[in-house]
């Protein structure tokens, strides 16, 4: 589980969990930015196959370098599979496969869509409307960037600003504040929405990784 949410981390620069409705009390979101976001998250789920190359940038408040991370993402119906620097994870559905190569370890999870876990498609569709407060920050030059702040105020982060190409209604880059200081800033490039993927893809064969250790938490 923790390389899981290591990976989805990385993905997304934060860790959210699906929550009940804002108390009472603490203020409404913007309906314009609630409008962008429902459209967000209708078009994300009208495509029948997703791949997409990621990038992570890690900045510390006085805008230094920390580190950096690529991959590439392929999702279809509940399946998905995550390539990035140093893991490689499969899921074929129903269970999830979760290689760290520098550990020279494989872990399996059952997949439970009924539960918190988080996955690559619910990173793009409804996942704000119970975990954060939204507003419109700005509409200009095809660009909106809307601005998130979590009701939980336990998170390890106090603000998330989303930026979405209003042409194309998806997701281009999202930039997570830690309240530490440090900034994440996850960018989409390269989304192919048209492409069949074969089912083959999520297929998780163990003779490509010989010598690993293998945890079944199934």
């Amino acid at each position: 589980m923790k390389q899981i949410l290591s990976v989805v981390v990385l993905m997304t620069g934060m860790v959210f969990t699906l929550c009940a409705q804002p108390p009472k009390g603490m203020g409404n979101s913007d309906p314009d930015a609630k409008k962008i976001l429902d459209a967000v998250s209708a078009k994300f789920k009208s495509f029948k196959t997703v791949q997409s190359k990621f990038s992570l940038k890690i900045e510390n408040s006085s805008n230094k370098l920390l580190g950096s991370k690529a991959g590439t993402v392929f999702m279809k119906g509940t399946k998905y599979r995550i390539n990035v620097t140093g893991q490689d994870i499969f899921c074929d559905g129903s269970n999830v496969w979760t290689v760290d190569k520098a550990a020279k370890e494989i872990t399996i999870s059952k997949l439970d869509p009924s539960n918190n876990t988080i996955t690559p498609q619910k990173l793009f569709t409804n996942f704000y409307d119970r975990d954060f407060l939204y507003k419109l920050n700005s509409d200009a030059k095809g660009v909106q960037e809307i601005e998130l702040t979590p009701i939980d105020k336990t998170k390890p982060f106090h603000k998330v600003v989303v930026y979405i190409n209003k042409a194309s209604q998806t997701i281009t880059s999202t930039k997570v504040f830690e309240k530490a200081g440090n900034r994440y800033t996850y960018t989409v490039s390269g989304m192919n929405t048209k492409s069949a993927i074969a089912d083959a893809t999520f297929v998780f064969d163990q003779k490509n990784y010989p010598g690993m250790e293998v945890v079944d938490l199934r």
